[in-house]
């Protein structure tokens, strides 16, 4: 029976616009210096999608795109809609651990004001590309007033992602070594499920990880679950039960994550085989997600993460985990 939106339970949903020129210099492929682009068939589809079952949610947005008309226009049309756009940086480079203070600095300033510029809307959530973040992250952000962060991704699956992207790439020993927090450290991994505040030189910044199952810290975002269902729709489906079977036990309120190509399947031709879950047909992808957000709706009030940072300070904004950078 579907939850009473009026019930203090929420669950946050968010979309990480992850362009195709930003999956492929992840990758290691040249071809992203050309900036190819599937905004303009994504966004479409995956608003309507949303529109149809009254949500609103975070899209972080990757601001080179602002920089592109067609792009810029799908971006601007996601902020029409009434949803939050959050900083996602500019370059999208998941190794922001080896930016300079300085670097930082700028990269999070352009996003900012293309962000600004182009949508009205100010950023106030942040989220690294590939779950990369550093303590400089994390001062650069109170330092420029963010409301909360969502950069980290408790997951003991992570060195499993990581050989998995690097077994389906063709990345030097270099581009390795620069890419090897991808999906977030060992220590990352270990970081509190539920939300935290991080204390940085006395201020404090609200983390809403990117939930995995309570106690056993396994991913359950909607590209695994896609991932799996190709295997079997019963396994995928006793996944998420037991996922939120593990949230309501422990009392987290799930934080959910979307990626574009949950919306992309291998009639949209997008070439990006190397992503799991690209084999599966579009009808098949977008009945998971589908059945995923129906079932998160009937027991949640979904909401942005915006809201739902706020709604988490309100509620005991004392009682919340304290991790001090560099301890």
């Amino acid at each position: 029976m579907p939850l009473d939106n009026s019930s203090a339970r929420q669950a946050s949903l968010s979309l990480d616009l992850d362009n195709k020129w930003s999956y492929l210099k992840t990758h290691g492929d040249e071809a992203w210096q050309a900036y190819p682009s599937y905004l303009d068939r994504v966004v479409p589809r995956c608003l309507e999608f949303l529109r149809e079952r009254n949500l609103t949610i975070t899209f972080f947005i990757v601001a080179q795109d602002l920089r592109r008309d067609a792009d810029a226009e799908a971006v601007r049309n996601i902020a029409r809609h009434g949803h939050e756009i959050g900083n996602h940086t500019l370059k999208h480079d998941p190794w922001l651990h080896l930016y300079s203070d300085q670097a930082l600095e700028e990269e999070i300033d352009c996003a900012e004001e293309l962000i600004q510029r182009e949508t009205g809307s100010r950023a106030v959530g942040f989220r690294g590309p590939g779950f990369s973040l550093s303590d400089s992250v994390l001062r650069t952000l109170v330092r420029r007033g963010y409301e909360y962060d969502a950069s980290i991704f408790p997951n003991l699956l992570n060195p499993l992602g990581r050989y998995y992207f690097f077994a389906r790439s063709r990345l030097s020993k270099a581009e390795r070594k620069q890419r090897r927090a991808l999906f977030g450290t060992f220590a990352d991994a270990l970081r509190p499920v539920k939300p935290f505040t991080w204390s940085v030189s006395g201020d404090r910044l609200l983390e809403i990880p990117v939930t995995t199952m309570p106690l056993l810290r396994l991913p359950f975002h909607m590209s695994y679950l896609i991932y799996l269902s190709g295997f079997s729709m019963m396994a995928m489906r006793a996944y998420w039960q037991l996922a939120l079977l593990l949230c309501r036990m422990t009392g987290t309120e799930p934080s959910l994550l979307l990626h574009p190509l949950d919306f992309l399947g291998r009639e949209d031709k997008v070439g990006l085989d190397f992503f799991p879950g690209m084999s599966l047909g579009i009808d098949h992808k977008l009945a998971v997600v589908d059945e995923i957000l129906t079932s998160l709706s009937d027991r949640y009030s979904v909401v942005n993460m915006r809201e739902h940072a706020r709604t988490i300070r309100q509620r005991a904004p004392g009682d919340l985990p304290i991790v001090v950078i560099g301890a």
